[in-house]
């Protein structure tokens, strides 16, 4: 048996020898089996959609059973499986001008689609103020993602041409020459975008001296078929009609890179896994709360928030009845910019969640991060678009290992951890057995 599994089991055994009491308390030996099981040799990293995914979720959802936890209303298991639909290139893209090929061009965005129409030159800086047109040809020097949000805010535009910078250069390179095409739930609504082509700067530049220059994209795809898996179990509440507590992580990470290293996440999001794993234990222990609360661990977060979307789409418990989404992810390490032992919470100000927290003695405090957006970077964004109140509770966002080799369990604070864990499981258990419920504030809601 591996090392890793060894630790696994062996902090199982000593941790159910514990007293009730005991158990009812984080514990070191807890976090450090479940860091070194999930971040360890033996997952690969966890890639999204894998089978590396769906051990960590089989394991989680193990846990789950034998911490006591019930198959959540409406399934007959712990598993929640969906299927991911992504396109690839199965050859490279034409682009013809006027029925002549465009050579050199390159897409770094599309939807895997022929687009035809005829080439509005469109300055960048006025995009918001012309009428929009299915296709566009772009001037200025705005970079190539700001040009991409702008046209996606005006829903027409279908296909985005702009011209070769050092900036769409180092995009190709990061993108391996392979554009980023739509990836979509199986039976779920897939919302278009406009598609972005880059031109060699001579061709752009012949093409906007022109006038009404019929555009052409062909886009030969093919698709990948994989599935995500959710792990969810279910603490029933004494009263069915005050509501439903919802705890969560994402269980997956970068997988195995194409030279072989594999980015075990430990931090990204084993940590956050393993909060859950022992909020759910550690909760179970104190028996039934007023509310009943939900776990779950996410699949196929890095790849576009898969899991929690489905979840979204599939709850097994209405989601207005949800009072509360607490996500945690990437509490493995302190963030030197707070105060010792503090977390953050993304969108703190947003709601009355984090405030109602803080007042029960959770260590959670604002992001000191606003310009990062990480409220909406995160698995808690797919229901707080519902309207759940939803947030992300953190221990360093912008730690130097994140997505790198060295998000291993080497680099885990494990005592910070626990404590932090720690000082979650009371204001939870108030939350689980309060009347209370916490709102979003005016403008909050996203």
């Amino acid at each position: 048996m591996k090392r890793g599994l060894l630790l696994a089991a062996w902090a199982a055994m000593s941790v159910l020898a514990m007293p009730a009491q005991a158990q009812a308390q984080v514990s070191a030996d807890w976090v450090r089996a479940h860091e070194t099981f999930l971040a360890g040799d033996e997952l690969r990293g966890r890639g999204s959609a894998t089978a590396d995914e769906a051990i960590a979720a089989a394991y989680v959802a193990a846990q789950f059973r034998g911490f006591g936890l019930q198959p959540a209303p409406g399934m007959d298991g712990y598993l929640q499986k969906a299927e991911i639909v992504r396109l690839k290139l199965k050859a490279p893209i034409t682009l013809t001008a006027n029925g002549a090929p465009v050579p050199g061009a390159m897409m770094l965005i599309g939807e895997g689609k022929g687009i035809e129409g005829v080439a509005r030159v469109t300055p960048a800086k006025a995009m918001s103020r012309m009428a929009p047109a299915p296709v566009m040809l772009v001037t200025g020097d705005m970079p190539a993602f700001q040009v991409y949000r702008a046209a996606s805010a005006l829903k027409t535009p279908r296909l985005l041409l702009i011209r070769e910078s050092a900036e769409t250069q180092a995009m190709v390179k990061g993108l391996h020459g392979e554009p980023r095409l739509p990836g979509m739930l199986r039976g779920e609504p897939h919302e278009a975008e406009p598609s972005v082509v880059v031109l060699p700067a001579a061709a752009f530049d012949a093409l906007a001296a022109q006038k009404d220059v019929q555009v052409a994209l062909t886009v030969p795809v093919e698709q990948i078929v994989s599935t995500t898996t959710n792990a969810i179990g279910w603490l029933p509440g004494t009263d069915p009609k005050a509501g439903v507590l919802l705890l969560s992580a994402h269980l997956d990470h970068l997988g195995v890179q194409a030279d072989g290293t594999v980015m075990h996440g430990a931090n990204d999001d084993a940590s956050g896994t393993t909060a859950v794993l022992e909020l759910a234990r550690t909760l179970a222990a104190k028996g039934k709360t007023k509310r009943g609360i939900l776990f779950v661990a996410y699949g196929s977060e890095e790849i576009g928030g898969y899991g929690s979307t489905w979840f979204g789409a599939h709850p097994p418990v209405p989601l207005d009845q949800i009072v509360a989404n607490v996500e945690v992810e990437m509490i493995g390490a302190q963030d030197p910019k707070l105060p010792a032992g503090t977390m953050m919470m993304t969108g703190f100000e947003r709601s009355t969640l984090g405030e109602t927290l803080k007042s029960h003695g959770a260590l959670v405090t604002a992001d000191p991060y606003p310009e990062q957006n990480f409220f909406q970077r995160s698995d808690n964004y797919s229901l707080a678009k519902k309207g759940v109140v939803a947030h992300t509770i953190s221990g360093w966002a912008v730690v130097p290992t994140y997505h790198s080799k060295d998000d291993t369990v080497a680099n885990i604070d494990i005592p910070f951890m626990t404590r932090a864990i720690e000082s979650l499981v009371e204001p939870l258990h108030a939350l689980a057995n309060s009347d209370a419920k916490p709102e979003w504030k005016p403008g909050g809601k996203p």
